[in-house]
């Protein structure tokens, strides 16, 4: 069985020593950079934008994985495409036209990820799963980072996994928020295969052997 990929997210670091937090990433057993962008629109918050980005990835050894909580995503395809970005995630509440937006993700040579909002049901990617590579099922209400886990994210994920088996994809789920050593087995074993944790590492005692625990609790 392989083990689950781990991405601390970024907007938890300390942003006033990011290279510090980015090379103790580097240097852990994570396996992704998990990055959000949010607009203060489409969530209540506004975490950073284009030149932060360009200096994780300039620093960044791992995956860069882009989430964008944001509205009209389309416009800025290219752009995190030249930022280096590897997964450029969505949100399907903020795309109206979502193949045509995982297509224009792909054809810069990104990964295409789809994110849902904790009310929103899976079954509206039944129509383009087979597009995706990632579906980030957000297990808190976005925009804030330390929220407590909503239960039934794990509801969702047997329900993902589900119609992923059904539809013979390759497609990997990716729980966003609130994941901690409490849950990272449960979440593993209902399906998940990319856990993003944020306050839980880099507020711990240790940021470097909180990864560890969460990758060997999920291996």
């Amino acid at each position: 069985m392989s083990s689950t990929l781990i991405a601390p997210s970024i907007l938890a670091a300390d942003f006033a020593n990011l290279q510090r937090d980015i090379e103790m990433v580097n240097s852990s057993e994570a396996d992704w950079f998990h990055i959000d962008i949010m607009d203060g629109v489409f969530v209540p918050n506004i975490s950073f934008g284009m030149p932060v980005l360009k200096a994780i990835t300039k620093h960044a050894k791992k995956t860069v994985d882009v989430h964008l909580m944001i509205v009209d995503p389309d416009r800025y395809i290219k752009t995190f495409a030249a930022l280096g970005s590897d997964i450029l995630t969505v949100h399907y509440e903020a795309c109206t036209h979502l193949h045509r937006t995982l297509q224009a993700i792909k054809s810069e040579g990104m990964k295409a990820g789809v994110a849902l909002n904790p009310h929103t049901s899976i079954n509206v990617l039944e129509d383009t799963i087979q597009d995706i590579d990632l579906v980030c099922l957000m297990s808190v209400n976005p925009g804030f980072g330390g929220q407590s886990f909503i239960e039934n994210t794990y509801n969702k994920v047997r329900q993902l996994k589900a119609m992923i088996e059904k539809k013979g994809t390759a497609t990997k789920i990716e729980i966003d928020g609130g994941v901690t050593s409490v849950n990272a087995k449960i979440l593993k074993d209902a399906g998940a295969n990319v856990l993003v944790a944020g306050s839980y590492v880099f507020k711990s005692e240790n940021p470097l052997s909180t990864i560890k625990e969460l990758k060997h609790l999920t291996t």
